[in-house]
Formats: structure tokens, sequence, C-alpha cells
């Protein structure tokens, strides 16, 4: 049910009339602007977010809400858009609206307590940000588009509340949440990424997506307007806050910053965060290409250590038969292997726990290294780039080799506990359907002839 609160709202005229005095040749000459005496029904911004079902609609009902401004177009870096949100601290909601007027600024500025007249905007929604405003067409489609020029003052209107400026909401970036946007938050201790470094906010005329960083490694994209009149500043080389309004484009959270003074970067830098390590400990322990079913194909990594071991930026790559480059790569960053535990890889996890009966620790796709006939090389690489493990001998297709496993397997010795970079066939069990070079003929079914998990 949409709550309803009553205040009056008394535009001063002659405070009006001072400020478009001093404005020549902008767009405010053609606004149709008047004081307003009138009582107001205003409704949260929580309640007009309700009213949207799924696609732009026009407001028909005599609705109006009030917001405080956190945006500013003085610099530039804002164009034809008013953010604002509902408490000039810890604010709980947020909305835009888009309207055609240069340098609003000067009648809507930052902290200026604002009411919007509903009847007749449209509300629409995109990815989760909300927004009011006038009305365009695309494809037959309806999107909130900016209110024309001679109507802003029709709509929005200001109040003879002081303006006692806004306080932004200090976060984190890893905090960041849906009911933000559109409000004005502050974030410490980040920096600018290092390979940005030198570069200016912006290139000039383009909008450009800079990356602030946190000493934890979690990054925010900046977004700044080529037309910005701190466009062609050089980033910062230090650490501080940043104060910015939170936006959502492109499925990820972004920071719109005023000006230059929403930046102040007055702290050494962070130390490096180091979250990436190599070992000798992690190895190729089983590869399987059962004689029966194709479909239970899978790869076994092991870590002898008694440590975890995280795998960010750890790669498996596959050289099919006898290419020289690589054919196919499993991204192992997200995931972290226990000590003295296993991490077992299939390129078909439904028929993997239907023929071994649990679900495999990473789920890839067909093609991959866990998904060999038997004739490919395979290798381990650290975050370095450094080969740390390998099966095979890359260049060489497996065929009627040493190590050939087709509707076999290759199982690990249990003797052997360290990776090794070059290929020895003597820490293999190697079985296939030809038993050449030292190989088994042995073709292996499964279940019951491979052990994923266990050695």
């Amino acid at each position: 049910m949409i709550i309803k609160h009553r205040f009056f709202i008394i535009i001063s005229c002659s405070c009006l009339l001072v400020i478009m005095s001093c404005v020549k040749d902008r767009d405010f000459e053609i606004l149709d602007t008047h004081c307003l005496d009138t009582q107001i029904e205003t409704i949260e911004i929580s309640d007009l977010k309700s009213l949207y079902a799924g696609e732009t609609v026009q407001i028909h009902e005599d609705l109006a809400i009030y917001g405080y401004v956190v945006s500013s177009d003085k610099k530039g870096n804002f164009f034809n858009v008013i953010h604002f949100q509902d408490k000039p601290a810890e604010p709980t909601e947020g909305l835009q609206i888009e309207l055609e007027l240069r340098d609003s600024h000067l009648l809507f500025d930052v902290g200026q307590k604002i009411v919007i007249k509903l009847k007749n905007l449209y509300l629409g929604e995109s990815n989760g940000v909300y927004k009011v405003g006038g009305v365009f067409t695309s494809f037959g489609n309806r999107n909130v588009g900016r209110l024309p020029k001679n109507q802003v003052f029709e709509h929005v209107l200001t109040t003879c509340d002081d303006n006692f400026g806004i306080q932004p909401l200090k976060t984190t970036i890893q905090d960041l949440n849906m009911t933000m946007i559109n409000t004005l938050i502050m974030i410490d201790d980040v920096e600018f990424e290092e390979n940005e470094l030198g570069k200016p906010f912006a290139i000039e005329e383009e909008e450009t997506i800079r990356t602030l960083i946190d000493c934890n490694d979690n990054d925010l994209s900046l977004n700044n307007s080529g037309y910005a009149d701190f466009q062609p500043e050089i980033l910062s080389d230090r650490m501080g806050a940043v104060t910015g309004v939170l936006t959502y484009n492109d499925n990820e959270f972004q920071l719109i910053i005023r000006d230059l003074n929403d930046v102040k970067f007055d702290k050494d830098r962070c130390e490096d965060f180091v979250d990436e390590f190599t070992s000798e400990f992690l190895l190729i322990s089983e590869i399987a290409d059962p004689d029966n079913n194709s479909g239970a194909r899978f790869i076994e990594l092991y870590n002898s250590s008694s440590e975890s071991l995280s795998l960010k930026g750890w790669t498996l790559q596959r050289y099919t038969n006898n290419n020289l480059e690589v054919s196919s790569i499993i991204d192992l960053s997200s995931l972290t292997i226990e000590g003295n535990n296993f991490l077992v890889i299939s390129p078909n996890a439904d028929e993997f726990e239907n023929v071994y009966g649990f679900v495999p620790d990473l789920a890839v796709d067909t093609n991959s290294p866990a998904d060999s006939n038997g004739d490919d090389n395979i290798v381990l690489v650290d975050p370095f780039g450094s080969i740390i493990d390998i099966f095979g001998i890359i260049g060489e297709d497996g065929s009627n080799t040493d190590h050939e496993f087709e509707d076999g397997r290759a199982l690990r010795k249990e003797e052997i506990i360290m990776s090794n970079t070059v290929f020895n066939a003597n820490e293999w069990l190697i079985y296939n359907d030809t038993g050449l070079n030292g190989t088994i003929n042995e073709p292996q079914n499964a279940p019951m002839d491979f052990t994923p998990g266990a050695r």
C-alpha cells in the first residue's frame, strides 16, 4: 500500500529570479517557471518503484516524490540527468530523472531537497536501475527518456528547506548492493589499477572506464565522460577515498564522480597483495577414457602437501594429438584444493554423477582437457605461466606410444608425490587397448576400473 505524506512547498519567486538573472543564453530562458504554494501529497521512492510491473509505464495518478540531489553537471561528468536519494544521510532508496536541462546544478544543486510531480511522467527499470522522465519508442517498445525542457519546471520543484549538503554513505567494494543505486557513496582505501597509471581520467570525447581497486584486489569501475572538465587530468598514483554516485551498467556496479574533489588520494599505495601461488606438490594423478562410456571421462588432480592451495591463475591445457599449439584450456582460478586431497574435473557432470555416484568438483565443457580420447597431451600450468606437471609429449600424437591411454586410463603411481615438468612414463600405470611401449593392454570400464577422488 502506498503511504502518503503531506507538506507545503513554497518556492520563493524572488530567489529563483535572482538565480536565473545570472544565467544568460542557456536553456532556462524558454522554461516556464512559477512559484508553487499549494499542498502536495508525496509517496516514498520505494512505493513508486512498486508501480513498475515489467515494462515502462506512464503515471496517471496525482502522485509526487521528494528526494535530495546527489549528482551535479557542473563539471560535465553528468549530462541531462539528476540523481537523488530519499535521505540526506543513510539513504535507503535512490532514483534518477532524465531531462533536457543544461547547467541544472544552478537550480538543483547537491543537497537540494526537490519534489517531483509524477503525473504524466514515465517510470522504467533496466537491470535493477529505476528512472523517471519522458518517453521514447525503440523497436516498438517504450523507454524512459529525457523530459522536454519546457516541461521540467512543471514536474521538478525545489523546496525552501535549507541545504545542509549530503553525507555520503561509507561502504566497501565488497559490500555494494542494489539498494545503493543512484545514491552517494564513499569508499576508502582504493587506488587506480597499476596499468592505468599515467593515463587521463578519460579519452577525449569518449566515455571511459577506469578501474579502482582495494588492497584485497576487489575492483570497481569508475565511469568518466570524455567531455568532463577534468577529462585530461592524470590519474593519481596514490591511494585514498573516492566519493560518487553509484550506478549499474553492463551487469556491474559503476561509480561516477562529480568533480576532482570527490577523489582524495593522499596515502601510499597498497602493498602488493599476493594471492597467487605455485607448488610442486600439485600433480595430475589420473586421466580417464573408459572403454564402455566416453561420457564418464574425467581428470583428477592431487595436492600431496598438507597445506591447502588456492588455484587462482592455474590452468589445465590440452594439446590435441600432435598439435604444438594449445587446443583447449580449463581455468581453475575459482577453486581451492585442500591438503592431501583431490580435485576431480568432468566434461559431463550428469553422467559422471550417474556413473561414479558423486558430483565432480568442477564441471567443464566437452573437448576440454578433461575430455581426452587417450592420445592427447595434458599440461598443468601455474599462475606465472610455468609448466608444473605434464602428461605426454607436446607435438607427439599419443597413439601407439608410452603415453596412450585410449579406452583406458593413466594412473600416477602412489609413490609419486611431486610434479614433474618432463613426462616420465615410469611414474605412471597406463592402460589402453594396444599394450605398446610398456603400456598395459587392458581396456578399462567405468566405474569399477577407476578411482576418482582416491589413490
